[in-house]
């Protein structure tokens, strides 16, 4: 027992000088302090000692098993040093110090837990530095100290002494693996969290995790693997270790100054390759890492072609950028209606994710897109009415109403193109009409109007009165307000037909027309306009200021706008009627004009078109140049930001009502310049209809309907 105890001893003793010296070597060679697993003996130590060595280890390699079964199956090294006493030596029986084994326990196959041990382990891991270093002080006379404790002792005496060395150790033992399996505060770690993984020994490199210090480092916190593209050259140069050596001895500073040597000598690829390798660590999808709330609130910041740009980045960005609330928004913040998302909406296949916002929205972005671009598509040829002038034009929905000096009206499908019913029954040419829904009214110069049912082609109501030809009129809900050359105007009820009003005071023709529901204003060719209260028939401003007739009028409630022969147009205050401004610039006739949101667009026989302030009366465009109409302006409308203007050069134009830019021709008549002419123009968000024909027979009269939504228009007819 004696002799293994010795031996055991001796093994133990020459395993510690080994750690000692392993440490000695790392702590002078590492700058992180991180203590590295013992090496064997350096080029001091002899070879006779090594063999030593290996005979003993040989001998006694029973026992280290039975040693590491006591512990688990991990592999203890023990220290003697009377630092580590239990204080048996301080007792007044004079015994001998204690001996204490620490045993560093190592853990296989784990790695480290994300949180740092705290300082608790480091403090372990100090203590066991000043235990190694107070050894080299006094491992010679303990050498000899503990081999005569050796011999004098008995075998009772050594089991007993045995036993008492081993409980110390394995408390210790105890201790160190509890703050290996616990943190710093003796709690065990959370499930899943790994324990340290070590090499024989407890080192503090292992003990803290630290952030990420290299590239390396960052890219596998990235979840990244460590195995990026290589650049496929051939073999790598010689000396590179030796160079990478070189490059992380020296200091921060010093290697930012290669860095910025070594940028400087590479050529463009070679950074280029730099920047796709560096870059992609550095870019956050920071959209993916908030909340959708919050998510959504950063996407309404953005234009509805930049969401839709957005929505191609990833699966999880086109589910937020397909939120419906987010395109309902977009969609107020560009005019387009809910009716329209509606409509769009019973369009939609079942089970297909889109909102409904969403699928307005690019519909109406296509539809503007074919009104500027166009397309390739022909338009569809309406033909009727012979070689009669088409005097009179309305749509409403898919209905088409076109009046004719060959006395009839004709209702033609907007779809097929085909002409569903012909209205007949006025006894002279049809020169005005309006239209509502399905409900057409039309004025002639039989010296009548009459009432239809456009959908059943019935005549309704049959309206006498007037004594001349009925010139004008305007529709506001179930009153319609009719001028003629008698030089009165008519309020009728449609739905009884029965007049209701009768306002008297011009002394010439009424040309124009115009009604609110609540105010009637009326031009003649006595140069005067006129506003009436037509519930009480008085007559209550006469605006006077125009020398010639007065043959187009606008009125917004607000403002009444007139144009004339004398080549002006005047804006004119409804309540007091007072004259705000005169605009002058037209050489001739203003044929027609329309007025939204205080912008006045005005065509002339002079072949241009004027955009207006009516508020300040300054001429903001005169859209004309090298595109411009070759003869009179005939018809207008705008819509959209866009302005359509027909000619008697057989041509439709379109211009940007904000720049006043041409944008393209988007009817032009074969017979163009040599006798076509388009006589009137109705347009609505989606289609443009087109009268058109000629005064020497050069083209045969017709319609042309161009469709700006067939795609959409497609899908509800299959």
């Amino acid at each position: 027992m004696e002799e293994e105890y010795r031996e055991r001893r001796a093994e133990e003793e020459e395993e510690e000088e080994e750690t000692i010296d392993g440490q000695e070597e790392t702590e002078r060679g590492e700058k992180d302090q991180t203590l590295q697993t013992p090496s064997r003996r350096g080029e001091e130590e002899n070879e006779e000692e090594e063999e030593e060595e290996e005979m003993d280890m040989m001998k006694t390699g029973a026992k280290h098993k039975a040693r590491r079964d006591l512990i688990g199956g991990h592999t203890p090294i023990s220290t003697s040093s009377p630092l580590l006493s239990t204080g048996r030596g301080g007792e007044e029986d004079g015994e001998e110090d204690d001996e204490v084994r620490v045993a560093i326990v190592t853990i296989e196959d784990e790695s480290c837990p994300s949180e740092p041990f705290g300082t608790a382990h480091l403090e372990t891991a100090n203590q066991i530095t000043r235990i190694e270093n107070h050894k080299k002080e006094v491992e010679g006379g303990v050498e000899e100290e503990e081999k005569e404790e050796e011999e004098e002792a008995n075998s009772d005496g050594g089991e007993e002494e045995s036993a008492e060395v081993t409980s110390p150790s394995l408390h210790l033992q105890s201790q160190m693996k509890r703050k290996l399996d616990h943190g710093p505060d003796g709690r065990p770690f959370p499930s899943g969290k790994k324990h340290c993984k070590g090499n024989g020994y407890l080192s503090p490199s292992c003990l803290v995790q630290a952030p990420p210090t290299t590239f390396g480092d960052l890219r596998l916190a990235n979840g990244h693997s460590a195995q990026r593209r290589r650049v496929t050259s051939g073999p790598p140069p010689s000396g590179l270790q030796d160079w990478l050596h070189i490059f992380q001895t020296w200091s921060g500073p010093e290697r930012l100054l290669a860095l910025d040597e070594l940028i400087d000598r590479c050529e463009t690829s070679q950074v280029k390759h730099m920047m796709q390798v560096i870059e992609p660590q550095f870019q956050r999808d920071f959209i993916s890492l908030l909340p959708k709330e919050l998510a959504l609130y950063v996407l309404t910041f953005l234009a509805p072609r930049d969401l839709l740009q957005a929505a191609q980045t990833c699966r999880y960005w086109r589910i937020l950028a397909e939120d419906n609330l987010l395109w309902r928004e977009k969609c107020r913040e560009e005019g387009v209606s809910e009716s329209a998302s509606s409509r769009r909406r019973k369009c939609e296949r079942p089970g297909v994710a889109v909102s409904p916002w969403k699928s307005a929205y690019i519909r109406q972005h296509r539809i503007e897109n074919n009104w500027r671009k166009g397309d390739t598509r022909e338009p569809l040829v309406l033909k009727g009415h012979d070689d009669h002038v088409i005097t009179c034009l309305q749509f409403s929905g898919d209905l088409i109403v076109s009046g004719s000096d060959d006395n009839t009206l004709k209702v033609w499908s907007a779809i097929t193109g085909k002409c569903l019913r012909t209205l007949t029954g006025h006894s002279g040419g049809v020169w005005c009409s309006q239209m509502l829904v399905a409900t057409v009214i039309s004025g002639s110069t039989d010296r009548t109007l009459r009432v239809w049912d456009a959908e059943s082609g019935e005549c309704v109501h049959t309206l006498y009165g007037h004594t001349s030809t009925v010139r004008c009129m305007h529709l506001h809900g179930n009153r319609v307000v009719s001028g003629s050359r008698d030089t009165t105007l008519r309020v009728w009820d449609v739905s009884t037909g029965r007049c209701e009003h009768v306002l008297t005071g011009h002394v010439a023709a009424v040309r124009c027309v115009q009604y609110d529901g609540r105010r009637v204003v009326s031009g003649g060719y006595d140069y005067m306009v006129k506003v009436w209260d037509p519930e009480t028939e008085a007559c209550l401003h006469t605006l006077q200021g125009h020398t010639n007739r007065v043959y187009s009028l606008q009125f917004d409630g607000a403002f009444v706008v007139s144009g004339s022969l004398d080549t002006s147009i005047r804006v004119w205050d409804a309540e007091t009627g007072g004259c705000v401004h005169t605009l002058t610039g037209h050489q001739s006739l203003t044929s027609g004009m329309e007025l939204r949101d205080n912008i006045l667009v005005s065509g002339n026989a002079d072949s241009t078109v004027r955009v207006w302030d009516v508020r300040t009366g300054q001429c903001l465009h005169t859209l004309q140049g090298p595109n411009k109409h070759q003869s009179a302006v005939t018809c207008l409308q705008f819509c959209r930001g866009l302005v359509l203007s027909s000619s008697d050069d057989g041509t439709v134009k379109l211009w940007d009502l904000k720049t006043g830019a041409w944008l393209r021709d988007v009817v032009a008549l074969q017979s163009r310049g040599s006798g076509g002419v388009v006589w009137r123009i109705r347009a609505s968000d989606t289609r443009l209809v087109c009268a058109a024909g000629s005064r020497n027979g050069t083209e045969e009269t017709k319609l042309l309907v161009l469709d700006f939504d067939l795609d959409d228009r497609k899908k509800e007819t299959d």
